[in-house]
């Protein structure tokens, strides 16, 4: 492995996790919204305040600290990707109509959903605002793209729509969706921290590369956990995807690798209107079992895992500086645990 870089000093991150989160939670607090009109700011405002656990922003700055120790100049595109990130989730939740959002209630529940387009529409713009901050170069780059992003991440949502009506849907086309609805933006993340961090281009593009392979492994996963996880350790029942016949990873491989029976029966129990529920998660678990699509499953999380540890293995730094960023991706991957 070659040292090519003069930046790339040989010593320990000093950015752990639990500091750079600290320091996302605050420059969110910190940001000043304006007062008038009333109704517009605050949905935006509780929205961000309700937790989550800032994966974007806590990565950008992972990989901006990978090239650079001030990570204040990251702070405005660390604002950008949560304030977008969340601008998604008033308008996914509208589309979803949820209720509950981190266990509150979403922001067209406690206001309304014209507030949510609107409050949310001005959310977007606020996270161009933020990027606007950046001049010259920087900023050219981190428009790019972003703008690239964010028309992905509108693609992604409308694939998921289209699937929805959809009655055949390949594996490859859902893979796909998933890297356009959840993966671009961790993906984006990353680059935008090594393009604030002044990395050189190839390493910005293999941060992008990195995230984006942690993003798959990381959907396929919680396709997985949604029928396999353990209710107490996932943190949401078992079963939801059967329920609502939403098209996983799973599903479409067992339809996939159905036999004519097996996939009548199959789409049968998933149209099934009067069966009851927990009987109708038990018997398609019965029937994925029997086509092995868990194993399946795993072994696609596997492939993306290993291609992200490729990566962050070729990233020419030294592994005690960059160790965060692995483990960044291994808090990830192990909510179950």
């Amino acid at each position: 492995m070659t040292f090519n870089h003069s930046h790339h000093h040989i010593f320990h991150n000093p950015y752990t996790m639990k500091n750079l989160l600290e320091k996302v939670n605050a420059a969110l607090e910190g940001v000043a919204y304006p007062k008038i009109p009333e109704g517009l700011y605050e949905p935006i405002q509780y929205a961000l305040s309700m937790g989550g656990k800032r994966i974007r922003p806590t990565l950008l700055l992972l990989c901006h600290s990978l090239y650079s120790d001030d990570t204040d100049y990251a702070i405005a595109a660390a604002l950008a990707i949560e304030t977008y990130h969340n601008h998604t989730l008033l308008h996914d939740d509208v589309m979803d109509n949820a209720d509950v959002r981190r266990g509150m209630p979403t922001v067209h529940k406690k206001w309304d959903a014209n507030t949510a387009i609107l409050s949310g529409d001005a959310m977007l713009i606020t996270a161009f605002k933020h990027l606007a901050e950046y001049s010259g170069s920087v900023q050219e780059e981190l428009l790019q793209l972003f703008i690239k992003t964010t028309l992905e991440v509108c693609e992604g949502q409308q694939y998921d729509m289209n699937f929805e009506r959809l009655e055949c849907v390949g594996i490859a086309e859902y893979l796909e969706m998933i890297r356009l609805k959840t993966s671009v933006l961790l993906a984006c993340a990353a680059k935008m921290g090594a393009i604030t961090g002044g990395a050189p281009r190839t390493e910005a593009d293999m941060l992008y590369a990195f995230a984006e392979k942690v993003g798959l492994a990381f959907q396929l996963q919680d396709d997985l956990l949604d029928t396999y996880g353990d209710p107490a350790v996932f943190g949401k029942n078992i079963g939801g995807d059967i329920l609502c016949a939403k098209k996983t990873y799973l599903l479409l491989t067992a339809l996939q690798k159905a036999n004519a029976a097996q996939k009548a029966e199959l789409q049968k129990l998933l149209a099934d209107k009067i069966i009851s529920p927990s009987e109708k998660i038990e018997k398609v678990i019965a029937l994925y079992n029997q086509l092995h699509v868990a194993k399946d499953c795993e072994e696609a999380i596997e492939a993306y895992y290993h291609e992200a540890r490729y990566i962050y293995e070729t990233l020419p730094i030294h592994e005690s500086k960059k160790a965060p960023l692995w483990q960044w991706a291994e808090s990830l991957m192990n909510r179950e645990k």
